[in-house]
């Protein structure tokens, strides 16, 4: 019985080590365990599933604004996530939301248009969106609680084969919390902040003025509340986050005035 348990562990361990390393836009180290076109299908399948499942809207001045904002930032990507098929949809929800899929496809909630006032706060929560695309976190984070879930049943199977069942189950459940705790959302919160870098970066190069960005977020401050914790949330604090925002933006005018004087003018509306 004994072996078997480390047979098991031996096999998930060698599933550990299949992972790839990459490294995203900003330079940071990522370990996949997923090809692109793997996530692009599930990202495709996902929208495909929420748009018929909520209501959207259908051509209109919002989803041409949504398009003209995603085009003018994906112009800034490299050829190769130009040439995703990029789709954006408006769902009908009163929650100051957004999103993007890998595939490129990008969703706004109406909602989203009482808290970015203008076209540049909207390019602020589009580009952050899309950061999270062209950074690949959707496959960086499935990749990553794949190799949690794999170690915590490696260590639940050495565990099993020296302590029984409740040995095993004891390291696999607690350790699950642990891993939420310690691992998982800390992660995210990395991919939160990476994200803001990225979109912000991608509104400067698009002739969208970054420092909007500042202002979109004291917005989503005023329209929410009741926040967890940092530490127990997947994105970083409010008040951190606009300071991270307000200290990149004088960094990122002399972009954005070049960009304007090179032709990128946006007019998107609002």
């Amino acid at each position: 019985m004994r072996w078997k348990h480390l047979g098991v562990a031996v096999a998930l361990g060698a599933g550990l080590a299949a992972c790839a390393t990459t490294t995203s836009p900003t330079g940071r180290t990522q370990y996949m365990a997923y090809s692109d076109s793997q996530l692009n299908q599930m990202g495709a399948q996902a929208f495909a599933e929420m748009k018929s499942k909520q209501k959207t809207q259908t051509g209109g001045q919002q989803s041409a604004y949504v398009q003209c904002v995603v085009k003018a930032l994906v112009a800034q990507l490299p050829p190769e996530w130009r040439q995703l098929q990029w789709e954006t949809a408006v769902f009908v929800d009163d929650s100051p939301n957004a999103f993007a899929l890998p595939g490129g496809k990008v969703g706004v909630n109406t909602g989203m248009f009482t808290v970015a006032k203008n076209q540049d706060q909207l390019a602020a929560v589009i580009g952050h969106e899309i950061g999270h695309v062209y950074a690949r976190h959707t496959n960086e984070r499935v990749s990553r609680q794949s190799a949690t879930s794999t170690g915590l049943a490696v260590l639940g199977a050495l565990a099993g084969a020296r302590y029984g069942q409740a040995g095993s189950d004891l390291v696999t459940q607690g350790g699950g919390t642990l891993a939420q705790m310690g691992l998982l959302l800390p992660f995210s919160r990395t991919q939160e902040t990476e994200s803001d870098q990225i979109g912000q970066q991608l509104m400067a190069q698009a002739g969208f003025d970054p420092g909007q960005a500042v202002d979109l977020w004291q917005n989503m401050v005023a329209a929410s509340a009741n926040r967890s914790p940092e530490w127990l949330s997947t994105h970083p604090d409010p008040q951190n986050r606009i300071r991270a925002l307000e200290a990149r933006t004088p960094s990122l005018q002399p972009v954005y005035e070049a960009a304007r004087k090179a032709g990128h003018t946006p007019r998107c509306g609002s």
